[in-house]
């Protein structure tokens, strides 16, 4: 892993194959508890089975990247994708990219897809991504709030993120605060004008199917949905031969 230095501070990151100006990339954005190391296999599986470039970050708050101050902002979403990630991309000198994002990373890639219109971007694919919240969403934050709080999710939870609590507590504390209950990134879903592949776990606890149902009615493009059946919050973790699977055939058909 490595440091790239931003604007508003240092974060870490991760690449594996081929540079930008040789190939394709892949750019991985974590869910909200999530880093670079906590992809685990998932970017050197996804690099050997496209031979695009993978590359990753930890944003701020998370993994070794540096700290944030708390609380975050209710916008801290719209704030990644329209401040940060651009940036990220500009200094990395990725060229033609498909962003994969996972959860928080999957809001923040349609958001950057539907408030941008970069020309880099070939399709998004996303994984339990959240358009809008949903009872059942809260409800399991609240709940991993307190393993957070009386179990062991705290140290294992620590081996990755150097703040361990600036990271939960950064996601958990806009997640269950009452102003939370309006984020809604339906507007962002219309303005996206290249190809989306989002896929859910059939059991996810933070999030229903409905998620899916209100991407197919807002976007204006080639939309694959797709529930993966046995999957919770990480199917390519959970399921990984499927997810692997739909998300390779749709980046072969973006970078076709």
């Amino acid at each position: 892993m490595n440091n790239l230095l931003l604007s508003s501070g240092r974060i870490e990151t991760g690449w594996r194959g081929p540079p930008p100006e040789q190939a394709p990339t892949l750019v991985l954005l974590h869910e909200g508890l999530g880093c670079v190391k906590l992809w685990r296999d998932f970017p050197a599986v996804l690099q050997a089975a496209t031979g695009c470039g993978v590359f990753a970050y930890s944003r701020f708050g998370y993994g070794g990247s540096d700290p944030i101050t708390l609380p975050r902002p209710m916008t801290y979403m719209h704030d990644e994708a329209m401040e940060v990630l651009p940036e990220v991309l500009d200094k990395t000198g990725i060229r033609r990219a498909v962003l994969i994002g996972h959860s928080d990373g999957g809001s923040i890639a349609a958001i950057y897809a539907g408030g941008t219109q970069d020309t880099r971007l070939a399709g998004i694919a996303m994984m339990a991504a959240h358009f809008f919240v949903e009872d059942l969403n809260v409800a399991s934050i609240a709940q991993i709030k307190v393993a957070y709080e009386t179990g062991d999710l705290r140290s294992r939870l620590a081996r990755y993120h150097s703040d361990v609590d600036g990271a939960f507590y950064g996601w958990n504390g806009a997640w269950l605060d009452p102003r939370f209950r309006r984020f809604d990134i339906t507007g962002y879903l219309e303005a996206i004008r290249i190809p989306v592949l989002a896929l859910q776990g059939s059991d996810d606890p933070y999030g229903s199917d409905e998620q899916l149902h209100v991407l197919d009615r807002h976007t204006r493009v080639s939309t694959e949905t797709r529930l993966i059946p046995g999957a919770r919050h990480s199917p390519h973790l959970e399921v990984p031969e499927e997810t692997l699977s739909a998300i390779v055939a749709f980046v072969r058909e973006c970078f076709a």
